[in-house]
């Protein structure tokens, strides 16, 4: 008996991390090894299954394991939102197209369009989140400036 093919994917928002593996399955969704269900903070539960419903039938055809660490309720929830819906349109930082994925190409397509007009930024996340500081800007100290009058 041949074990399934698992895909990793990362995101991040704010200090969290999610990693998600997913494969070809049942539906089974389960993060921290708990069920999706039983996460007890209700708003963190409808922001990370937001991904899933827009996909409808189709999560029924994977199962997804999320491993997610730091922040707090809100960052874990929305990472863990991007991680599944790059997961789920078969994103990757190379852009090549994934072998073995559970849905084809064309339904992969689909859910990405359905996904980005729910939210743009659920697949590619915050660029501002991650922006870098700037070489000579302020820093802890604010240095005199002279006055131009």
């Amino acid at each position: 008996m041949t074990t399934p093919k698992t895909e990793i994917y990362f995101a991040t928002r704010k200090t969290a991390s999610a990693h998600v593996y997913i494969t070809k399955g049942n539906g089974r969704i389960r993060i921290n090894n708990v069920p999706v269900e039983m996460i007890g903070h209700e708003m963190s539960r409808e922001a990370i299954l937001a991904p899933l419903e827009i996909a409808g039938d189709l999560r029924t055809r994977v199962n997804i394991s999320v491993r997610v660490r730091g922040g707090g309720y809100s960052g874990q929830a929305s990472a863990v939102a991007t991680a599944i819906s790059r997961a789920l349109t078969g994103w990757t930082k190379s852009k090549k197209e994934p072998r073995d994925h559970p849905f084809p190409k064309s339904i992969r397509e689909d859910l990405r369009k359905r996904i980005s007009v729910y939210d743009k930024y659920l697949i590619s996340g915050d660029a501002r989140m991650k922006e870098p500081k700037k070489f000579g800007g302020p820093g802890a100290r604010r240095r005199k400036q002279k006055s131009y009058r």
